[in-house]
């Protein structure tokens, strides 16, 4: 595996990371419409999303596009782990299907290309 392909998995760990950070701030209630957006979790949540897109433009110089879509499948999966380990939300039985259905796919894709 290339530095590319980990650029590319680094990008959509923090990208998950981040999502969670604008979940937390989502579950606060705030005085006013201005701290709900201007607040430490939105404002980190929104800058590592901005980080995850130029790791993501520098993955892609180095790597096929058609791994982008599989790398970025996986992400789902880092927010199913996040989500209960963060935020302590139930592992349902369709979420524990959809992780194995993406896995599957990654599988599939892989195997066959």
């Amino acid at each position: 595996m290339n530095r590319y392909f980990l650029i590319a998995i680094l990008s959509g760990m923090l990208s998950s990371f981040s999502q969670i950070l604008l979940k937390k701030s989502a579950l606060k209630q705030y005085d006013t419409f201005l701290k709900q957006y201007l607040n430490p979790l939105v404002i980190g949540g929104y800058g590592i999303t901005a980080l995850c897109m130029v790791l993501t433009i520098l993955a892609y110089r180095g790597m096929p596009y058609k791994y982008g879509a599989v790398i970025e499948s996986l992400t789902y999966i880092y927010i199913l782990v996040l989500s209960r380990t963060l935020l302590g939300e139930k592992l349902t039985r369709r979420k524990t299907a959809g992780m194995f259905v993406i896995v599957a796919g990654v599988i599939v894709f892989s195997l066959g290309g």
